[in-house]
């Protein structure tokens, strides 16, 4: 695998992370409920597509912070990666 595709796919994995985390984050530590009850809301209110989107805010950080250290093709990983979360929302918005 070439350099360039290799960086590409960390920084996809990476924002992968990061949406994961911004999850957790949320159900965790924004929520005024507990992180099941949480869960729970969201299943009931089919509230993925809203969750998925304020957990992607973490992305913006790792794409800037790739910016800043001049590592583009990485941050084109993220922003791969971003528009791949977006379209995935926008789905869910209509299931």
């Amino acid at each position: 695998m070439g350099t360039i595709k290799k960086e590409i796919l960390i920084g996809f994995l990476v924002s992968f992370v990061a949406t994961f985390g911004g999850i957790f984050l949320y159900l965790e530590y924004f929520s005024r409920y507990g992180f099941y009850e949480t869960l729970d809301f969201v299943k009931e209110g089919k509230l993925y597509g809203k969750l998925l989107s304020l957990a992607a805010i973490p992305n913006l950080f790792v794409f800037f912070i790739y910016i800043k250290k001049k590592q583009d093709n990485r941050a084109k990983g993220v922003l791969f990666a971003t528009i791949l979360i977006a379209l995935t929302t926008l789905i869910l918005k209509f299931f």
